[in-house]
């Protein structure tokens, strides 16, 4: 379906806070919000009330499209459709996101993940337009990856987890992962990395050894993404990854540990494939509205 309404709504639902919004078909916010994602009941209220004083400001819509943490229930012939399945964020596990949405706002609704959604903005109008096959990664709260082949979103199965790869950890080090003690979420995630070395990772100085650690385990999720899925972008947002030189830094990691192995096309680099966000921090915002696209 096309963006014909003037206004829709979207919501990028992440671990620590719900991003709300109403916005035009070309991608102009005319209102927005930030709700702390607590508990369920309450963050979910909060937002309804927020999209319906919009409504009652003459912003009305009639599609939500929502990119949301998960892991979700995307098949459409389940009872739980729509649903956070079985996630580490507290009191969230099997939480009725979109149906419940859906019915209080009166609306039609789209969901995926956050990524998905992400890697579907990116392909749509930023730094993946053109590639084939387009992962976003998200290094935050968590760490969640997104894969766009032929400009649609990858479920298969359930979709993609790639913040669950497992990977070699760096010397000396356990993941904190409560499934896994050694995937990339475990090691690499703000959280992990703030539980691994007992302070805040946004308190890190630029040369705490956890920078190290974090460069190796990305520079191995990125080698896998490469010789698995051939990858034309690998985006890489988040928090975690806003630290002045860190990108550069993982492509470095990457080329040494694929060691000459994956021969590019000519005129492509590394420094082509991996890359921050053209869309800055609005990636799974607009990702939500792609979705409904």
């Amino acid at each position: 379906m096309a963006l014909t309404d003037p206004y829709y709504a979207v919501i990028e639902a992440g671990g620590t806070k719900f991003n709300c919004a109403v916005v035009t078909p070309e991608r102009e916010i005319v209102a927005e919000t930030r709700i702390p994602t607590t508990t369920p009941d309450e963050t979910l209220a909060t937002t309804v009330e927020f999209f319906n004083a919009q409504r009652e400001a003459g912003y009305a819509f009639s599609k939500l499209g929502i990119a949301s943490f998960g892991p979700l229930d995307l098949n459409k012939t389940s009872d739980t459709y729509g649903f956070i399945t079985k996630t580490p964020k507290p009191h969230w596990s099997n939480t009725d996101l979109a149906n419940a949405l859906g019915k209080a706002l009166a609306c039609d609704v789209v969901i995926d993940t956050d990524v998905n959604g992400a890697a579907l903005g990116e392909y749509r109008w930023g730094a993946a337009q053109g590639a084939a096959v387009a992962v976003y990664v998200t290094v935050g709260t968590g760490v969640g990856g997104g894969i766009v082949v032929n400009g649609k979103p990858l479920h298969g199965l359930v979709h993609p987890e790639v913040g669950h790869m497992l990977v070699q950890p760096p010397a000396g080090i356990t993941g904190t992962c409560p499934f896994h003690t050694n995937c990339v979420e475990g090691l690499a995630s703000g959280t992990a990395l703030g539980k691994i070395w007992s302070q805040p990772s946004d308190t890190f100085d630029d040369d705490h050894p956890a920078w190290d650690g974090l460069v190796e385990v990305l520079g191995s999720m990125c080698h896998n993404l490469m010789v698995l899925l051939s990858a034309e972008k690998i985006i890489l947002g988040g928090g975690v990854m806003q630290k002045p030189g860190i990108v550069d830094e993982v492509i470095a990691a990457t080329e040494q540990t694929l060691n000459d192995y994956v021969v590019f096309p000519e005129g492509i680099t590394m420094q082509d494939i991996i890359c921050m966000p053209g869309l800055g921090t609005r990636s799974g915002m607009f990702g939500a509205l792609a979705l409904l696209d």
